[in-house]
């Protein structure tokens, strides 16, 4: 009897106003910002080449889609799960990319054309342990210099602050990476040296670290 009890009170919250038209969209609309949030870090993941992790999420992510989309086909005349669902894909959507950008997954390469001779800064990169090269070049306005480098992306913040206190003028680009080497050859040391041991721009030297 209490068994039974238990089910209709469980029916009667169901079929109730706050029920229907407060927690029903409220679990939509948390259900669709999970899921985009996942998948939009997932895209960023299949970018990037983790192919084991994409695995992994893409379950979870598409679990969570079955159930929000199961809730909306039974109350296809609740027009508050619709919103909700449409709000939940937005906001999933801005979370998702915030968090990509605040993990700061893979490498970029930035590519910098100054007309300063870029001496001193090119320095600075290889004591902070960064790979750099120089290209001289001829533009519009004279010549140039040309400077590449391939860097975490959790570094590129700072390499963009030096780079402007260096030329607030400098013209630079920057691209993703999905796969790279991510070592470059040291003549000063016998073997390349791994940039993923380094700190961005810190003044550290890198042979210190290194061994």
């Amino acid at each position: 009897m209490a068994e039974g009890e238990m089910v209709m009170e469980m029916q009667a919250l169901m079929d109730s106003y706050y029920y229907t038209w407060i927690i029903l969209p409220l679990l939509v609309f948390l259900a669709r910002v999970i899921d985009v949030t996942i998948g939009t870090v997932r895209s960023i993941f299949i970018i990037k080449g983790f192919k084991y992790v994409v695995a992994a999420i893409g379950f979870i992510e598409i679990l969570i889609w079955l159930l929000a989309m199961q809730q909306i086909m039974k109350n296809l005349d609740n027009a508050a799960c619709f919103i909700a669902y449409a709000a939940g894909v937005s906001t999933g959507n801005f979370i998702g990319i915030w968090i990509t950008e605040k993990i700061s997954l893979g490498l970029v390469e930035v590519k910098l054309i100054t007309r300063k001779n870029a001496a001193g800064l090119m320095e600075e990169f290889k004591q902070a342990g960064y790979g750099i090269t120089r290209v001289a070049a001829e533009g519009g306005y004279g010549p140039a210099t040309i400077v590449f480098s391939v860097i975490p992306r959790r570094s590129l913040e700072k390499v963009l602050s030096r780079i402007l206190a260096f030329d607030p003028q400098a013209f630079y680009t920057i691209e993703d990476i999905r796969t790279a080497r991510q070592r470059f050859y040291n003549p000063e040391r016998k073997g390349p040296i791994d940039l993923k041991i380094f700190s961005p721009l810190e003044g550290k030297n890198p042979e210190n670290k290194a061994g």
